[in-house]
């Protein structure tokens, strides 16, 4: 075994729900600008391009319900919820059939923004990161695994801040359905057990302020609650 000139830091893993055991966390792939609501609402136009796609690290996940410190350099905070699904299976250049199968569990997330920053990295062509991944920027909740194959999603995706609703879609609005998205990801990358895909958020984004208390749930799996602190 290889000696390292300090301890490996620990890994991410999720709990599970109805289970003692947790799922270990290998990366975070997120998609954006996958409900046509959304698109609008922040001054795009809608189209068939594949989603913007970009990542989190696994250590910007939230689990367990913990609260979730407000950031350093951001003036403007958002909440994004989003359907989560966790990989149970490799993919690569992946079928139709291999996607359906590939997928674990579903959760559901939420993908924290500095919109101010992600406003200056728009202006000026830049990279998303330092908007999206950012420490804590990725609360998630349970994972709920799945029975059978993934098919057509559909059902309820919303999200309340102090009991007031602020995001309420359906799974079905999706642009790029979850196992399209899959697919396409697939190609650009190969995937792994271990891998989380956020899906993309509905119409409804907002501010965040300290004290803020987040609820979040999708369809099929288990509420999500936090803390702004």
């Amino acid at each position: 075994m290889n000696k390292t000139v300090f301890s490996p830091p620990p890994f991410t893993t999720i709990a599970i729900k109805d289970s003692e055991l947790r799922f270990p966390v290998r990366r975070v792939f997120c998609a954006g600008r996958n409900y046509a609501d959304h698109v609008t609402e922040m001054g795009g136009t809608v189209n068939t391009n594949p989603p913007v796609i970009f990542a989190k690290p696994a250590d910007a996940l939230v689990v367990d319900g913990h609260n979730v410190p407000y950031p350093r350099v951001c003036n403007d905070l958002h909440h994004e919820v989003e359907l989560v699904l966790a990989l149970g299976k490799p993919l690569k250049q992946a079928s139709k059939a291999q996607a359906e199968n590939a997928v674990f569990g579903l959760a559901v997330g939420v993908d924290l923004t500095r919109r101010d920053l992600q406003a200056q990295a728009k202006k000026h062509a830049g990279p998303w990161t330092s908007a999206k991944a950012f420490d804590s920027s990725a609360p998630i909740g349970k994972i709920t695994p799945l029975g059978t194959p993934l098919g057509h999603l559909s059902g309820r995706i919303n999200l309340s801040v102090n009991g007031q609703q602020r995001q309420n879609g359906d799974l079905a609005q999706m642009l790029w359905p979850p196992v399209s998205l899959l697919m396409h990801l697939s190609e650009l990358f190969d995937l792994k057990p271990g891998d989380l895909v956020f899906t993309g958020t509905p119409a409804g984004v907002g501010p965040l302020h300290v004290g803020d208390q987040v609820e979040a749930h999708a369809h099929g799996t288990e509420t999500l609650k936090f803390k702004v602190i």
